[in-house]
C-alpha cells in the first residue's frame, strides 16, 4: 500500500481561477499568531473565524463563485483549524500571499503538499484469544475511541456491526455524515469527510481506510476469508473499541490524492471530537525523510493531540530495506514498522530431482489441503512476455518467470503453459506473498529461484521437470515474526538522537475488511475481505494495542502507554532465535526498534518511562529556533538557558531507548526516570547487553520501590574502549529485571573519530 500544528497557526487556502484569467491560485496553509485581546474584538475560539478572515485579501467581486467564477474571502477558505494549529487553509495567489505577509500576526504560509497512503489470524498471533488472557483483561478495548485518518469507510460492512457494543462515552462530540441505511452505530460512532477533492459522504471508494479501520477495531465476523484461504473469525485488535472515521483523501487513476491541508483538518476535528487514539497510515513524499518537525503537519498535529492525552500511531513507511527511509519520526508518535505472521498460503514447487521449494499462492485446489500434480517439462521464460513465450514454446509446460505477477500468469496461460513458478525479487529475498493466479502457480523466494535456475541449466538434467503441490493455509512458520523488506529503516535523519522505528507489528498479508469482493466467484457481497501488505497494516495493529492498554489503564499518559508497548516487546521469533530480516540475517535496531509488539505483556509492563509536554518542548528547544518550536507547539516559547524550557540533548529526553554518538572524548552520561506501575514493593536489577568497543555503566544497579507510581532515576555512562572504528553502529540494550518483569530499552551507539 502507498503512504502522506502552535502560538503559530496554519491556514490552508485553495483558490481556483479568479477574475483574472492569468492569476494562478492554489491551496496554502497559513500560520498566524493567536488572535488579539478581547478589547480588539477577537475574544474566544468562536471568533477565530473573524481573525482568520482578516488576513484574506479584500474582494469587490460578486458574492458567489458559482456562476461568475469570482471569489469572496469566505469562498476561498478550505479549512479553519482550531486545535492542531492557529491558522487556516485557503486558495490564494502568490501575490496575495506576499501582501498577507505584511499584516500583523502573520507568521508564514506555504502551498499544501501531496501525501501518500503508506485480520483473521493476526490477533491470535499476537497472543489475543477470546475469553482468556489479555483481551478480557483489557475488556477488548471497551470505551476507547480510535480515530482513523484515512480514505473513509464502508458502512454496513459486518466488521462495523455494533453487536455487543455500548453507546459512545459521554465525552464524544463527533458527527456522522452518513445517512439512510448506511448510518453510524455504536461501533462506527462518527464519520466525516475533509477530502476537498472528493466531496460527499465519507465513503471509502479505494479500500485502504476500510482495511485499516477494521484491523484496529473491527468487530468479530465468522467465516472471513480471501479466495477461500485464511478462513476464520476476523476481528480487529480492539474489537470493542469505538471507531471515528476522518476521510482526508482517496486513490484515483493509480495515484494517491491526499493533501496535507485536508489531513490537518481531519486531525483538528478528531482532537475536537474527543478521540483517545489516532491512527495514521500515511506520510509525505520522499523529501519527508529529512523534513524538520516544524514543516511536518503530522508531527505538528500529533503534538497537539498528545498534549491533550491522545495517543498517536503512524506507519514508518514502505521504502525499505533502504537505510534512513523512515517517515513520521517525532518522539511523541509511535512509529511502526512491519513484520510477517506465521500464516502462509502454501504452494510448493517440486522438481524432478526430488528437491522441493515452498512458496505461496492464492491459486489452490477447490478441495484444499495438499495435492500432487504430474511432473511436467520445466522451462525458463525470463520475463515471460508473450512474444518470448511464443518463441520458446511453453504449451503443456511449467514456466519459470522472473516476475511472478498476475499478468505474467495470464501470458503463460494464453501461450498454453500448464503452470508457473514466479521468482521473488532479490531485494525481497526470503519474503513472499500469495497472488491470485489464473493457472497453477507459486511464488518462491529468491534463494529458491537461484537453485531452480541452476537445475534447469544443469547439463545432467536434460529434461528438467516440475509440479506444483498445494498446501492451502498453513500456520506455524518458525521464522515469524520476520521484518518485511518494504518496512522503512533507520537511522532517524530528522532526530538522530531518537531510535526509530519504535516497534514492529504484523503488516504482511493482513486479512481485513474491503469495500467490494475481489473474488468474482463469490456471490455474497456483504462480507468482503482482502489481504494487503504494508506498514499501513502494521500501524492499525498498534493503534488497537494502544486502545487495549488505554482501556486497562485509562489514567496513563500517551508516553506511558508507548513505553509499556516498547519495553515489553519481544526480540525473538517463534523459532526462539533473534528476529530476522528478509535476508534471514539478524535484524538490527534500525529495523525492529524496541522489538515486536507483545500485547499481553504491554498490559502489565512493571515500569514505564513517562514524558510530559514540557519535556518534549525542552527537547525541541535543543533542535530548533524559538520561532520553529512555536510552529510545532502552537504558542510562543522562551528557549533561553534561564527558562523552564532550556534545551536538553536528544539523548536526555526520557525516551525508552538510547541513541548516542561517541567520539574520542571521555564519554557521556545521561539519565532516565522510571515510574513503578507494577507491584508496590518490588526490586529491579540492571542487566546490560554487551556492545563491542563501548563501555556502559549504570548507577545505581538496583532500583527498589515501596509504592505504586513511585519514581526513581538512574544514570547511564557511555565511553569507548577502542578508537579504530569510524562511522559504524553498535547496538545492545539496558534491562531492569524483577521476579515478574523484564523492562528492556534498546541502545544504539555510533562510533566516530
Amino acid at each position: 500500500m502507498a503512504t502522506m500544528f502552535l502560538l503559530a497557526a496554519i491556514f490552508i487556502f485553495t483558490f481556483h481561477s479568479a477574475s483574472s484569467s492569468n492569476t494562478s491560485y492554489q491551496t496554502y496553509i497559513v500560520h498566524v499568531d493567536l488572535p488579539p485581546t478581547e478589547e480588539d474584538g477577537f475574544s474566544g475560539q468562536s471568533n477565530l473565524e473573524t481573525w482568520y478572515h482578516s488576513f484574506l485579501p479584500p474582494s469587490s467581486e460578486a458574492a458567489t463563485s458559482d456562476s461568475d467564477n469570482h471569489y469572496t474571502p469566505s469562498s476561498r477558505i478550505v479549512h479553519m483549524y482550531r486545535n492542531v494549529i492557529t491558522g487556516f487553509a485557503a486558495k490564494l495567489s502568490p501575490e496575495e500571499v506576499k501582501e498577507m505577509e505584511k499584516k500583523p500576526g502573520f507568521m508564514h504560509a506555504r502551498p499544501h503538499k501531496k501525501y501518500q497512503l503508506h485480520t483473521t489470524h493476526s490477533p491470535n498471533f499476537l497472543g489475543l484469544h477470546q475469553g482468556v488472557g489479555a483481551w478480557p483483561a483489557s475488556n477488548y478495548g471497551n470505551g476507547v475511541i480510535i480515530g482513523v485518518i484515512d480514505t473513509g469507510i464502508t458502512p454496513g460492512h459486518p466488521s462495523f456491526n455494533d453487536q455487543g457494543m455500548p453507546p459512545p462515552p459521554p465525552k464524544w462530540k463527533g458527527k456522522c455524515e452518513l445517512s439512510g441505511t448506511l448510518s453510524c452505530n455504536n461501533k462506527l460512532i462518527g464519520a466525516r469527510n475533509f477530502a476537498s477533492y472528493f466531496p460527499g459522504p465519507p465513503i471509502d471508494n479505494f479500500g485502504h481506510g476500510t482495511h485499516t479501520a477494521s484491523t484496529a477495531a473491527g468487530n468479530f465476523v465468522s467465516g472471513a476469508n480471501v479466495f477461500g484461504q485464511a478462513n476464520g473469525t476476523a476481528s480487529g485488535i480492539a474489537p470493542l473499541a469505538h471507531l471515528a472515521i476522518y476521510k482526508v483523501g482517496s486513490h484515483e487513476n493509480g495515484t494517491d490524492v491526499l493533501f496535507d491541508s485536508d489531513l490537518l483538518a481531519g486531525m483538528d476535528a478528531a482532537i475536537e471530537d474527543g478521540v483517545d487514539v489516532l491512527s495514521l497510515s500515511l506520510a509525505g513524499d520522499s523529501v519527508s525523510h529529512t523534513s524538520p518537525f516544524h514543516e511536518d503537519v503530522v508531527a505538528i498535529g500529533a503534538f497537539s493531540a498528545v498534549k491533550r492525552g491522545i495517543f498517536v500511531t503512524c506507519s514508518a513507511g514502505n521504502d525499505g530495506p533502504s537505510h534512513s527511509s523512515l517517515y513520521n519520526t517525532a518522539p511523541w508518535i509511535l512509529t511502526v514498522g512491519a513484520s510477517t505472521t506465521d500464516r502462509k498460503i502454501k504452494a510448493t514447487a517440486l522438481l524432478g530431482n526430488g528437491e522441493a521449494y515452498e512458496g505461496e499462492s492464492f491459486y489452490q485446489p477447490e478441495e484444499g489441503g495438499s495435492s500432487s500434480e504430474e511432473l511436467l517439462p520445466l522451462v525458463y521464460g525470463a520475463l515471460c512476455g508473450s512474444e518470448l513465450l511464443g518463441e520458446i514454446g511453453v504449451k503443456g509446460k511449467v514456466v519459470l518467470c522472473e516476475i511472478g505477477t498476475f499478468n505474467n500468469g495470464q501470458d503463460v496461460k494464453d501461450a498454453g503453459g500448464a503452470a508457473m513458478i514466479g521468482i521473488n525479487d532479490e531485494t525481497d529475498d526470503y519474503y513472499t506473498e500469495p497472488i491470485p493466479h489464473v493457472l497453477p502457480a507459486t511464488l518462491v523466494n529468491y534463494e529458491a529461484a537461484l537453485k531452480i535456475k541452476a537445475y534447469i541449466e544443469d547439463a545432467n538434467s536434460s529434461t528438467p521437470t516440475s509440479a506444483i503441490l498445494f498446501g492451502g493455509t498453513v500456520i506455524g512458520d518458525k521464522t515469524a515474526p520476520m521484518v518485511t523488506p518494504f518496512s522503512s529503516r533507520g537511522p532517524n535523519l530528522v532526530s538522530p538522537g531518537i531510535i526509530k522505528p519504535d516497534i514492529i507489528g504484523p503488516g504482511a498479508n493482513i486479512l481485513a475488511a474491503w469495500p467490494v469482493s475481489i473474488d468474482n466467484n463469490i456471490k455474497e457481497k456483504t462480507a468482503t475481505y482482502n489481504m494487503v501488505s504494508g506498514t499501513s497494516m502494521s500501524c492499525p495493529h498498534l493503534s488497537g494495542v494502544a486502545a487495549l492498554v488505554k482501556s486497562a489503564h485509562p489514567d496513563w499518559s500517551p508516553a506511558m502507554v508507548k513505553s509499556a508497548i516498547m519495553t515489553s516487546s519481544t526480540q525473538t521469533n517463534l523459532g526462539n532465535i533473534p528476529i530476522l530480516d528478509q535476508r534471514h540475517q539478524p535484524a538490527d535496531v534500525f529495523a525492529v526498534g524496541a522489538g515486536h509488539v507483545n500485547p499481553p505483556a504491554a498490559l502489565n509492563p512493571g515500569l514505564v518511562y513517562d514524558i510530559s509536554a514540557r519535556d518534549y518542548i525542552s527537547y525541541l528547544c535543543f533542535l530548533y529556533t524559538e520561532r520553529q518550536v512555536a510552529a510545532i507547539v502552537n504558542r510562543k516559547i522562551d528557549c533561553s538557558s534561564k527558562s523552564e524550557y532550556s534545551g536538553v540533548p536528544e539523548a536526555q529526553l526520557n525516551y525508552p531507548s538510547f541513541s548516542v554518538v561517541l567520539g574520542q572524548d571521555i564519554g557521556y552520561a545521561y539519565s532516565r526516570t522510571v515510574t513503578n506501575v507494577g507491584e508496590a514493593e518490588s526490586t529491579y536489577y540492571a542487566k546490560i547487553e554487551c556492545f563491542p568497543g563501548v563501555s556502559i555503566f549504570v548507577e545505581p544497579t538496583v532500583l527498589s520501590f515501596t509504592e505504586v507510581k513511585q519514581q526513581l532515576t538512574y544514570e547511564v555512562y557511555f565511553s569507548r574502549t577502542e578508537f579504530t572504528t569510524n562511522g559504524s553502529y553498535v547496538q545492545g540494550s539496558i534491562s531492569w529485571v524483577s521476579t515478574k518483569h523484564v523492562v528492556r530499552i534498546p541502545v544504539s551507539v555510533k562510533l566516530v573519530l
